[in-house]
């Protein structure tokens, strides 16, 4: 069992504590003060500490800076003990490098409670940062990012992610005709997590799979709340990672979330990159192909960053060209993004695809690309990613992009 110090002056309190953590069978080494709690450490290195805030001689901000400037005992879980109830010493322990506090007075669950939290992050710490190669590469950010997105997955506690909407704009109607979910964190650690800083994490470490099922599921089944209200003719889009597009078992899934939830396969478009593609062009094709046979649409996302898939474009089975942001910005006044974007539109329409505008921002990029006849656009022009009730409220209201510019 894991090696428990307890730094306490409070002989009865020290005793208790002592007492029930014998019960559950963990180690323990106690402490009188300070100083000896600090040399205890240093001589011991426990697993876990847990240190009185007030006492004589060397307080508990006095043994925290000690042992946090000590290489040996640098990374050792560290919870306060403390009678105070100011968030500001709180805040004082927490930025000098404390895990965790509790509050005198504490019952059992809460003491057992704290340890036992604190001692499976730090397990998963060490686990998945136990290469030299992953410690050079990570940031402190990165690694207890990873740590809370794989605590947030083995506990299953995916309504920690939300999915917003993005509307995708019909540019000669100004109507709504589609969406691009896109996933948001919201965690209890870090507060909200872009995707641009987690899912680079999620794909290396393969927890994209699971995220992206969950992504999916949810998808489907607002879909259909969606039909089940009289909104008939959205479709949503949904990005894919190459892990999650190679999976044996993707296609069959996305077969069973279409059915259960009583859509038709063209509700659905999926959204590859051209890397992924790129990847394994045959294998690619095969897996598209098949999609497509069934009903589901599927979307080149960011197109023009790949020029190396230009040459496959007209032999790949897909629906829709997404024209990456890049070329959109300032496209009406940078003569070399208006040639290549003209030329990405007229290209999509002779292959008979669906053209989409990415990232529009002005009026001055919607004009150009009304007028070379892209078909649709989204980007903050017209409307943020939404959450789901925000952006039905959208579609409820009818809001139209000329109006919204009036």
């Amino acid at each position: 069992m894991p090696k428990i110090l307890i730094i306490e002056d409070e002989e009865a309190v020290r005793e208790n504590i002592l007492d029930l953590l014998e019960a559950e069978d963990f180690e323990t080494i106690a402490a009188a003060n300070g100083r000896i709690g600090v040399h205890l450490a240093i001589c011991e290195v426990p697993d876990l500490i847990l240190c009185d805030m007030m006492m004589p001689e060397i307080d508990g901000y006095g043994v925290l800076t000690a042992l946090r400037q000590d290489p040996s005992t640098a990374t050792i879980p560290f919870i306060f003990l403390t009678a105070k109830s100011a968030k500001s010493d709180f805040r004082q322990g927490m930025d000098m490098g404390a895990d965790d506090y509790i509050t005198k007075p504490f019952s059992r669950a809460e003491l057992l409670s704290a340890i036992m939290n604190r001692l499976e992050k730090h397990a998963t710490l060490k686990r998945y940062l136990s290469t030299q190669t992953r410690i050079n590469n990570l940031s402190p950010k990165m690694q207890l990012l990873e740590i809370c997105l794989h605590r947030a997955i083995k506990q299953h506690k995916f309504q920690e992610f939300e999915i917003y909407y993005q509307p995708i704009v019909d540019i000669a109607s100004g109507k709504i005709v589609a969406a691009e979910s896109l996933l948001r964190w919201q965690s209890p650690e870090l507060g909200i997590v872009y995707p641009t800083e987690f899912i680079p994490l999620a794909e290396s470490t393969g927890l994209i799979v699971p995220i992206g099922k969950s992504v999916l599921k949810s998808v489907c089944k607002q879909i259909k709340i969606w039909r089940d209200t009289g909104i008939n003719s959205l479709v949503v889009t949904v990005n894919l990672s190459a892990i999650e597009f190679n999976q044996p078992d993707f296609i069959n899934k996305i077969i069973n979330f279409i059915t259960i939830n009583n859509l038709q396969p063209d509700d659905l478009e999926l959204e590859l990159t051209e890397s992924m593609i790129m990847q394994d062009v045959n294998s690619a094709i095969a897996t598209m192909s098949k999609l497509q046979s069934l009903g589901i649409k599927i979307a080149i996302d960011d197109f023009g960053t790949g020029y190396s898939s230009l040459i496959y474009l007209k032999n790949l089975p897909i629906n829709t060209l997404k024209i990456d942001r890049y070329f959109i910005h300032n496209v009406a006044n940078d003569p070399q993004k208006s040639a290549i974007t003209k030329a990405l539109i007229q290209m999509g329409h002779n292959l008979n695809l669906n053209v989409i505008a990415e990232g529009v921002e002005t009026e001055a990029e919607l004009a150009f690309l009304r007028q070379h006849n892209c078909n649709s656009m989204q980007g903050f022009l017209f409307s943020r990613p939404l959450p789901a009730a925000e952006f039905e409220s959208f579609l409820l209201t009818n809001k139209c992009l000329y109006r919204n510019l009036i």
